[in-house]
């Protein structure tokens, strides 16, 4: 029987997951921003990816452990979802992560960007996220982009930046 997902496949068994997980994550107030599962020789390698505002320790990855291994191992699809054993692994988004979500541009506050916007791209510093948009710094000026404007954006990793910034 192969180990990452007996009966089910593998985009029903992620559904299935972020279903059961989401809730509880967030009952433990973090997000659940991904779930993945994989084959891993005969076990399924299951990903979970979560972040919360002002990121998050080794005692929330801890704690997150505990509850999404409690759920697995309660889950009563459990035979169609993850067949057999699983390695599960715990973690928060990299810097790579792309900026998708309001709560992904409000964590990046300060932070240097790029981004799509009506078919340009941009870099600039992230000054304000509210419910309109986001409020850039690009230049030497302020620049907000509505939401429905807003594409996919990744920050920039910034070796030189100085204190007073």
């Amino acid at each position: 029987m192969p180990p990452a997902t007996a009966g089910a496949s593998a985009a029903q068994a992620r559904e299935h997951l972020v279903d059961l997980l989401a809730p509880l994550v967030s009952a433990a107030g973090y997000d659940l921003e991904d779930v993945a599962v994989s084959a891993a020789g005969r076990r399924s390698l299951v990903r979970v990816t979560v972040d919360a505002d002002g990121g998050i320790d080794l005692d929330a990855v801890a704690t997150v452990s505990r509850i999404v291994s409690d759920a697995l191992d309660e889950d009563t699809h459990g035979g169609t979802v993850l067949a057999g054993s699983y390695v599960l692994e715990v973690s928060s988004p990299g810097v790579d992560r792309p900026l998708t979500e309001p709560r992904h541009w409000r964590r990046a506050a300060g932070r240097m960007v790029t981004f799509q916007s009506k078919g340009r791209t941009i870099t600039g510093r992230v000054l304000t996220v509210d419910d309109h948009g986001t409020t850039f710094e690009v230049g030497d000026k302020s620049q907000t982009i509505a939401w429905a404007d807003l594409g996919r954006g990744k920050v920039q990793v910034e070796f030189n930046r100085s204190e007073k910034e």
